[in-house]
């Protein structure tokens, strides 16, 4: 495979071509989530904005009762949509669990991953799921078994692209070589405060496979920027400088940021709010020079 081929505008995942910055729809479902007509705006918002990628999960939500929360939400945000959206591409992922006590558990055995997919895809309303990506690895599991059984729903009909998540770079081969043209993404947390995981996005571009740093805002105090209440907000850092600079966002220079680390990357910020996701989308048409690149040092 190929290294992607793509515009500052957007990016290739599998043989889809997607806006370059998604929509990571965990944050309007979990603690703390909006309420469901500002959360539908939101995701209205993003669509407005030239978002083609909603990242969600079926363990999205906050209370132990509300298995596929987000994945109905999503859906019913596409379904009450005013435009089209043939070409939104909806990623979701198996393999994790939330007792509802805060917590996160990881489910990687097979049967449960192939009733997981069928859930999901009965909650999306789609015969066959755009994306689907394994959550996390599981321990307990061999990593090939449960990669195995995404090949199955491949092959199954029931998902038509895997990705992984969470993963490092001795996964993402094994993963591939099991997948083959079916293992189109990777999905690691990265951002300029966290970039342990630059090997990944390495190998990712040199086999061709989108990369979609989840997280991707760390460092810039985006959780003080969406909600204020939660901490007090940094302004201070190189990113926030540059951004005075260019007159836009520092929430928009970091994902410029990304864009500029490989054709692969594929930023997903969360949002609770419209402006939030509008802000963010406007980052795709930023391109940063090299010397400014050069400032952005956390």
């Amino acid at each position: 495979m190929t290294a992607i081929s793509a515009t500052p505008l957007t990016r290739t995942v599998g043989d889809l071509t997607v806006g370059a910055i998604g929509l990571g729809a965990m944050p309007l479902s979990v603690e703390g989530r909006p309420a469901e007509e500002q959360a539908i705006a939101t995701v209205h918002a993003a669509l407005d904005a030239g978002v083609t990628l909603i990242d969600t999960a079926d363990s999205y939500h906050w209370h132990a009762d509300e298995l596929g929360h987000n994945e109905r939400l999503v859906t019913r945000a596409l379904e009450s949509y005013g435009g089209g959206t043939d070409g939104v591409l909806v990623a979701t992922k198996g393999g994790r669990g939330r007792p509802g006590d805060g917590s996160w558990t990881v489910n990687g055995d097979p049967d449960h991953l192939r009733r997981a997919a069928q859930a999901s895809a009965a909650r999306l309303g789609v015969e066959a799921i755009g994306l689907y990506q394994l959550h996390k690895p599981d321990p307990a599991v061999p990593f090939a078994d449960s990669v195995g059984a995404l090949r199955e729903l491949v092959d199954a009909g029931t998902v038509r692209m895997v990705g992984i998540s969470n993963v490092d770079r001795a996964q993402i081969r094994t993963a591939h070589e099991i997948l083959g043209r079916h293992l189109v993404s990777v999905q690691n947390r990265f951002s300029p405060a966290h970039t342990a995981t630059r090997d990944t996005l390495d190998l990712c571009t040199g086999l061709g496979l989108a990369f979609l740093p989840w997280s991707p805002l760390g460092g810039i105090s985006a959780s003080a920027v969406d909600d204020p209440a939660s901490a007090a907000p940094t302004t201070d850092t190189p990113f926030h400088t540059l951004a005075r600079a260019r007159g836009v966002s520092p929430h928009q220079v970091c994902l410029a940021w990304h864009l500029a680390q490989s054709p692969a990357v594929l930023p997903i910020p969360g949002a609770r709010r419209p402006a939030s996701i509008s802000n963010s989308a406007a980052a795709a048409g930023l391109v940063l020079t090299a010397e400014e690149l050069a400032t952005l040092q956390l």
